[in-house]
């Protein structure tokens, strides 16, 4: 299975220098990546770089705790458009979702939607600090705010993305939002066992693919290398018996 259209290759470090982003946008251009995910200070650069090649910019916003003002991050999506983003990475306030403040949660969330329209929304619940409950009300808020995704992490907090966690969204959501898995994602292995519990998007700081094919070539040469040495043990046992017959030729 080719996953590439699944992955946003992120790189969200505050270190990332404009090396490293150069570098994860030709990344995402040779394995034909779905987004790369960045910081809104480095979507210009991205920009000039990704121009017709297909790759999408998503860009987060009240990374990663998502605390401040619900006009800070308003103005961070709007800005972050401007500069070139196609999606935007919306972190949840954590803090008005366990103050069952329902409703400054849902505001938080469709200011941001009706600043950005048609551009795809991901919400960012960060799994690791919510209950089961609060997951499925999270995601519930989500679709009233007309989230396009739910996506599971930041991969700043204690924990990442979870199969249960993946499954739970699933159920609540079913086809009225999309899911992106992100966080602690690091195996093609992985990443198909998210695709089918249901993710529609895999996050990850990770090269997956470029890693499974530098495993698929260590295992052609692994074989290639195990067939050598039957065919040289087959040689040798053929040329083993030649002689005993030759030695017994040679008796008779």
């Amino acid at each position: 299975m080719n996953i590439s259209q699944y992955i946003d290759y992120a790189l969200l470090e505050p270190t990332a220098t404009e090396r490293d982003i150069i570098d994860i946008c030709d990344e995402a251009k040779l394995n034909r990546f779905y987004a790369i995910c960045i910081n809104g200070c480095n979507i210009a650069l991205a920009k000039q770089i990704l121009t017709n090649s297909g790759v999408k910019i998503c860009s987060v916003i009240g990374h990663p705790f998502g605390a401040m003002s619900t006009a800070a991050k308003v103005y961070e999506a709007k800005k972050a458009i401007e500069d070139g983003a196609d999606e935007i990475d919306m972190v949840i306030n954590l803090g008005l979702l366990k103050s069952r403040n329902y409703v400054s949660v849902l505001k938080d969330i469709s200011d941001v939607k009706l600043a950005i329209g048609e551009t795809p929304l991901k919400v960012i619940i960060e799994i690791s600090e919510l209950n089961k409950n609060e997951i499925i009300k999270a995601c519930e808020i989500c679709l009233d705010g007309k989230a396009d995704f739910i996506k599971t992490s930041t991969g700043f907090s204690k924990g990442g993305a979870t199969l249960t966690a993946v499954k739970i969204i699933k159920k609540t959501v079913r086809d009225k939002a999309k899911i992106k898995a992100s966080g602690g994602i690091t195996d093609y292995e992985t990443v198909l066992k998210y695709i089918e519990a249901g993710a529609d998007r895999i996050g990850t700081f990770n090269n997956i693919v470029a890693t499974n094919k530098a495993q698929q070539i260590r295992n052609t040469k692994i074989y290639k290398k195990y067939l050598e040495n039957l065919q040289k043990k087959n040689t040798s046992e053929t040329t083993s018996t030649e002689n005993q017959d030759d030695k017994l030729r040679f008796k008779i």
